[in-house]
């Protein structure tokens, strides 16, 4: 399993979450030096950086899952939106095609379809390069799952009722979902084939955590 923008909020969350469910996990980073002692006890850190194409390959091989997590740091420079969120997606989607990647889950975003979203014109059209890294990932032919989530909170996760929409009508700024819940979605997503193939929003609701994922995601469509 690998996990890239494993450094990130909602990227150490997912490696968290697998490790406890028993995964072996490989998470991306640019600089291994640096990471070290962040990550739960057998964890591999794997050098590479989404926007260098020559450094995935390795970080893939042996690899069966990538969930990424990756998203850009700042609206312009070296790593603006357009060079991570989807050229660096895509880098990741070419290289788990050449691996024979068996599901590659992607977290996006909420109102990546709604071009006059406030944060396109703050940060660098970030949801407009974010839709064409999930459309990549839609042709590539590789199995996959992309999560869109609301607005993302630091909170603990399973306090409340995971809800799917499809049609991203919705805008973030309307919704919010736990990163730990969001984490959650990702690797249940690897548990259960109607997950695959699927692209939809998720946020939470007041009232009791899921315990029938399956259900969930077989009525996407």
């Amino acid at each position: 399993m690998l996990v890239a923008g494993a450094s990130g909020q909602t990227g150490k969350l997912v490696v968290e979450q697998l490790v406890a469910e028993g995964y072996t996990v490989r998470a991306l980073v640019r600089e291994p030096g640096k990471a070290n002692g962040t990550f739960p006890a057998g964890v591999l850190l794997v050098a590479g950086d989404v926007k260098d194409p020559a450094s995935l390959a390795p970080a893939m091989a042996g690899m069966s899952y990538v969930i990424s997590a990756v998203g850009a740091k700042s609206g312009k420079g070296p790593d603006r939106p357009e060079l991570i969120d989807y050229q660096g997606v895509k880098n990741l989607v070419d290289a788990a095609r050449a691996a024979k990647i068996r599901q590659f889950v992607l977290v996006s975003s909420r109102a990546v379809t709604q071009d006059d979203n406030p944060l396109n014109k703050m940060f660098g059209d970030v949801l407009k390069w974010k839709l064409k890294g999930e459309d990549a990932l839609r042709a590539s032919g590789i199995p996959y799952t992309v999560v869109r989530p609301g607005g993302l909170l630091n909170a603990p996760g399973r306090q409340k009722t995971v809800v799917f929409e499809q049609g991203d009508t919705v805008t973030s700024a309307q919704t919010t979902i736990a990163r730990a819940d969001v984490a959650d979605i990702c690797v249940q997503a690897l548990k259960h084939p109607e997950a695959r193939n699927r692209t939809f929003e998720t946020h939470t609701v007041e009232g009791p955590p899921v315990t029938d994922w399956r259900a969930l995601f077989a009525a996407l469509d």
